[in-house]
C-alpha cells in the first residue's frame, strides 16, 4: 500500500508505477482505492456488465498493471459539485442516498462492499497494489476511516509511506505521520520514499539514518523530480513547467473554471511538439491567441455555474470574441453545453442558464446519466476541424444533459452541423466545436489528424516509471514487499 504525508506528495505516480513494475515481473497486479475524490473519472465494466465510473488514476493504474479496468478498483468515488458537497458514485453507479448522507454517517454503510471488493480482488491477483488518500494521520477523520489504515489493516498490507521533498520538511512530515498512528498501524509501514528530489542525494545525510532511529523504519527510496513523467495529474494542473521542448505552433487556453473535470484527458497535447498548454482564468490569458490557437471550455461538473463564473471573469466576451475572429474554438461535454443557446433544467439536476450561443443548440437535463464507453466516426467535418473528417475515434461519455438542434434557430436557417450522430455538431464557419466524446487526445488516430505527430504511448510511459523505480529503490526491497 502506499500511503502519503500530504495530497500530492506522489501517491498515485508511485502506485501506478509499482503496478507496471510488479507486471514485468510476470505478476498478475491490480491496483485499488477504496475512496477516491476526484471529478476526474472513466467509464468502466461494472457487474453484469453495466457501465460505471472509478477514478481516473485507476483507470490508468489498471492499464499499467496490464489488467480490464474495473469498479472494484475504485468503489467510492466522490465527485464533488461544490465545496461543501459532493456526489457519491459507489461500486459504478451514483448513489442518491449516499449523496444526501452526511460524511461520517456514510462510511460504515459503505465499508461491506469496500472490503468485499478488496477481497476479490486479492483473491484473484497475485498483487494488489492500494493507494491511500491524503494523509493516514489525519486524526480527525480517523475514527471513520475508510481509505487509508483501515484498508491497510484489513489487508494487512506493507505500507510505503512516501513524501514531497521539494516542499520542504519530508523528515518532519514523515516522522509527524508515523508518530501520530497508532502503535500497530506503524507496524505496517516498511519504508519511507523521498519523492521529487533535486540535487545530490549524498547531502541528505544523516538525516534518514537519525529518521530510523526514531522510528525503525528505514528510508528505501529517493525518487528524482520529474516535470515531464507523462502521467495526468489526478488533482493539479499543469504549468510552465510542463512545456513541451521546441518552438511553439499552436497554443491550447483550457478555461479552468471551479467546477472543471476530466482535466487529464489534455495530458497527452502537452507530449505534442509545437504545442504549448496553458489554463485560462481571465480575458488577459486569452489576449494574443492567434486564430489557429485553440480555446477549450472542458467538461464541469456544475455547468450553469461555471457558466456563471465564466461570465463573471468576463470570459464570455474574450471566448466569443476569439470565435468571432475565427478562431479555433473546442467544447468537450459541459463544454460543449455552454457553447449553445440555452440550458434548460426542470429536473434540478444542474440548473437553467442561457449558453454563450457559438452554436445553434439546447440542452435538456435529464435525471438518468449516460455513462457509456463510445466508438463513432467523424463525418464531413470542415473549416479549422477539418482533419477530423472521416477519423474513427474512441472514448467515453458522461452527462446528465441531452443536448440537439435548437428548433426556433433552425426555422430561421440557423442549423448546426452534427458531424457525429447526437455526440458533435460543429458551427457554420467550422471553427466552433463540440462534442460529448471524452478522450479524444488520448486515441492516436486523432493526434495523428491534428498534429501529425507522434507521442509517446501510454505503455511506454508506463515502462519508463517502473524503470524509474528500479534505480531509485534500495536493491531487494520491492521484491521483499511482494514476498510471501
Amino acid at each position: 500500500m502506499v500511503l502519503g504525508t500530504t495530497s500530492g506528495a506522489g501517491k498515485s505516480w508511485l502506485t501506478t508505477a509499482l503496478c507496471r513494475y510488479y507486471s514485468n515481473q510476470g505478476l498478475k497486479v491490480a491496483p485499488f482505492k477504496a475512496q477516491n475524490m476526484s471529478n476526474n473519472a472513466r467509464v468502466v465494466s461494472g457487474p453484469a456488465g453495466v457501465m460505471g465510473e472509478i477514478g481516473s488514476a485507476q483507470y490508468f493504474q489498471a492499464l499499467a498493471a496490464r489488467a480490464e479496468p474495473e469498479v472494484r478498483m475504485n468503489p467510492l468515488l466522490l465527485k464533488p459539485e461544490a465545496d461543501t458537497h459532493s456526489q457519491v458514485v459507489l461500486m459504478g453507479q451514483v448513489s442518491a442516498e449516499l449523496t444526501a448522507m452526511p460524511w461520517r454517517g456514510r462510511s460504515e454503510k459503505v465499508w461491506p462492499q469496500i472490503a468485499a471488493a478488496l477481497d476479490a480482488l486479492r483473491a484473484e491477483n497475485d498483487v494488489v497494489v492500494i493507494e491511500g488518500a491524503g494523509s493516514p494521520a489525519e486524526i480527525n477523520l480517523h475514527a471513520s476511516d475508510i481509505v487509508n489504515m483501515r484498508v491497510a489493516r484489513h489487508a494487512d498490507a506493507r505500507c510505503l509511506l512516501v513524501t514531497d521533498i521539494d516542499r520542504g520538511g519530508a523528515f518532519a512530515h514523515l516522522y509527524g505521520t508515523w508518530a501520530l498512528l497508532p502503535e500497530d498501524e506503524r507496524a505496517l509501514i516498511q519504508g519511507f520514499v523521498l519523492n521529487k528530489f533535486r540535487g545530490d542525494a549524498s547531502l541528505l545525510a544523516p538525516a534518514p539514518q537519525m529518521l530510523q532511529e526514531l522510528t525503525g523504519v528505514p528510508t528505501v527510496a529517493t525518487i528524482p523530480m520529474q516535470w515531464r513523467h507523462g502521467l495526468p495529474e489526478e488533482d493539479g494542473v499543469f504549468d510552465d513547467r510542463t512545456l513541451s521542448a521546441g518552438a511553439v505552433h499552436t497554443t491550447v487556453a483550457v478555461i479552468a473554471y471551479p467546477r472543471i473535470s476530466n482535466l487529464d484527458e489534455f495530458q497527452p497535447l502537452k507530449n505534442v511538439p509545437g504545442v504549448r498548454l496553458l489554463w485560462a482564468r481571465s480575458p488577459a490569458d486569452l489576449a494574443g491567441l492567434k486564430t489557429t490557437d485553440w480555446v477549450v471550455l472542458p467538461g464541469s461538473k456544475s455547468t450553469a455555474a461555471d457558466l456563471a463564473w465564466l461570465r463573471a471573469q468576463g470570459l464570455d466576451q474574450a471566448i466569443a470574441q476569439h470565435a468571432g475572429q475565427g478562431g479555433t474554438v473546442l467544447g468537450v461535454c459541459g463544454g460543449l453545453q455552454m457553447l449553445g443557446e440555452a440550458l434548460i433544467d426542470t429536473a434540478g439536476i444542474d440548473g437553467n442558464a442561457p449558453g454563450l450561443g457559438l452554436l445553434p443548440l439546447v440542452t435538456t437535463f435529464e435525471v438518468a446519466k449516460t455513462v457509456q464507453r463510445t466508438q463513432a466516426h467523424f463525418g464531413a467535418v470542415l473549416g479549422a476541424w477539418a482533419a477530423l473528417a472521416g477519423v474513427s475515434v474512441t472514448g467515453y461519455e458522461i452527462h446528465h444533459g441531452q443536448t440537439a438542434q435548437h428548433p426556433a434557430m433552425a426555422a430561421k436557417g440557423d442549423v448546426a452541423r452534427e458531424v457525429i450522430p447526437g455526440i458533435a455538431w460543429q458551427n457554420p464557419a467550422g471553427n466552433v466545436l463540440g462534442v460529448y466524446l471524452h478522450g479524444l487526445f488520448e486515441d492516436a488516430a486523432v493526434l495523428h489528424a491534428l498534429f501529425g505527430a507522434q507521442v509517446p504511448t501510454l505503455d511506454s510511459v508506463f515502462d519508463g516509471l517502473a524503470g524509474f523505480l528500479g534505480t531509485s529503490f534500495t536493491p531487494g526491497v520491492l521484491d521483499a514487499l511482494v514476498a510471501p
